[in-house]
Order: structure tokens, then sequence, then C-alpha cells
């Protein structure tokens, strides 16, 4: 059985959720919507189903409840890809680990360590280890603009838009490049999304991306350089906006074949 997990954020403008429960619908499969609220982890009553976490809340509750689903069940996306995700530092260093381009990083709790940075860089760019949707993102150049550690901080790519590529099952399907007046890019900022085609680069360094998380689907985020492009993070929940690829329709035969496996 495929069960869902639906995104908390889920709007009837912007309904996630359901736009793929449309297209299992239009398949013919079987589903059932799973509530965490419900799911006690210490009696799991789901046993070798699909689960399809659509989204959840940025708190400790829903996501050891889903760490719980998982000791029984197969989950897109698995609790270790989500959490990987949610954190800037994981990411970056699952990158790095894996040769896979993304900007000169620095992790630290001390101010003379950004001010080296500094050095090399003149400015960098400032990030919530586990922030979303571009919150608290900001460029700096001088370390009495930072408040209290830890400091995730990036080298500053000039760029007047960024590309987000949607990736299942490692394969590229579909991508948008976004721009807006600000630092960041994103569409709940006020960003303005177009899809583009998916260029060979580009569906390299995404797909590869994808690998060195280890996720069943994502939204990778990149900055055009003179090199190629350079992965900035790796979106476990991600929203498909803009995109012209019939993302929800390919979310659900991923689904059903994987549940195939189950």
């Amino acid at each position: 059985m495929i069960r869902i997990i639906p995104k908390p954020t889920d709007r009837p403008d912007d309904n996630s959720t359901q736009m793929v429960k449309n297209a299992l619908d239009a398949m013919g499969a079987e589903y059932e919507i799973l509530l965490l609220r419900d799911q006690d982890p210490f009696r799991i009553s789901y046993h070798n189903d699909l689960i399809w976490v659509c989204g959840i809340r940025q708190d400790g509750i829903e996501f050891e409840r889903i760490k719980a689903l998982s000791l029984k069940n197969r989950l897109v996306n698995t609790p270790e890809a989500i959490a990987t995700c949610a954190s800037k530092v994981m990411t970056s260093a699952l990158l790095v680990h894996h040769g896979v381009p993304t900007p000169e990083t620095l992790f630290t709790g001390l101010h003379s360590d950004v001010d080296a940075f500094l050095g090399r860089h003149g400015k960098a760019v400032y990030k919530p280890v586990y922030g979303f949707d571009g919150d608290g993102i900001f460029l700096f150049s001088n370390t009495a603009d930072l408040a209290d550690p830890p400091y995730y901080v990036q080298e500053y790519v000039k760029n007047d838009r960024d590309f987000r590529v949607f990736v299942i099952g490692h394969h590229a399907v579909g991508a948008i490049y976004r721009q807006s007046p600000h630092l960041t890019h994103n569409i709940h900022k006020g960003g303005t999304g177009t899809p583009v085609e998916i260029d060979p680069a580009m569906r390299a360094i995404s797909e590869a991306a994808a690998k060195a998380i280890g996720i069943d689907y994502c939204g990778v985020d990149l900055l055009k350089t003179d090199e190629g492009y350079t992965v900035l993070e790796v979106n476990g929940t991600p929203n498909w906006h803009c995109m012209s690829a019939p993302i929800p329709q390919l979310l659900a035969e991923y689904l059903v074949e994987e549940e195939g496996k189950c």
C-alpha cells in the first residue's frame, strides 16, 4: 500500500499533496492518507508499506515519528535524507566528500575564522544551519554583522539568478531558473520561476548531488559559474513551482514503482 503523509503547508491554491494524489488516481493506484499525529512510535501498525513523506513540520516530534515508521516500512524520502537536507553543514560535507562542486564553505564558532575567510573573499553569505525558504540569509563583509555562533558562511558567487533542478530516482526531470532583486531567488520570497531545458552540465551536477545525499527525489539549487555550475543546497521536500515537466505524474509513477518493490 502507498501511504501519504500530507505536506503541512499545503494551501488550496498550492497543494502539492493533492497534485500527486490526482496523478495516482489517474493511474488507478491505491493509497491512503497517513496523519503523523495519529502515529505511536512504539506501536507501528504498518508493515512493508511505501510511505511518501510529502512534507513535515520543522520540529522533532514529526521527525521522530517518521524515523519510527521507517523501521518497518520504505519511506520516500528516508528520514536520513530529510535530516541531511535540513542541515546545510551535512549537505555541504557530503557534496565535498563526493567531489560535487559547491561554493567554498566555512562552519565555525569563532569570529577569527570568519575574519580569515573574509580576508580571502572580501564578503560572504551567512546562512542559518537549519533555515529554509531563504529566511535569515544575508551578505556581509564584517563579523560585527553576525549574532551568536555557530557560523555557516559561503563564498559569494555573483549572480542574477539561480536554477532549481528536480531529480527523481537520481534522474534530473525538470528545471527552472529563478530571478529576483534579492540575494536569494526563492519563489516564496517573491522570485519568479521560468522553465528551462536541462543542459548536460546541469544534469550531471544535479544527479551527482542527489546521489551524494542518497535521496529518492529532491530539488537541487545551482548557480552558474565560469567553470559550469555549483550546488548551493539540496532540498528534501521540494516544491515544483513553475516547472513545465509533469512532476506530480513523475512522482506518482516513482511511488508506484517503489511500492512494487516493498
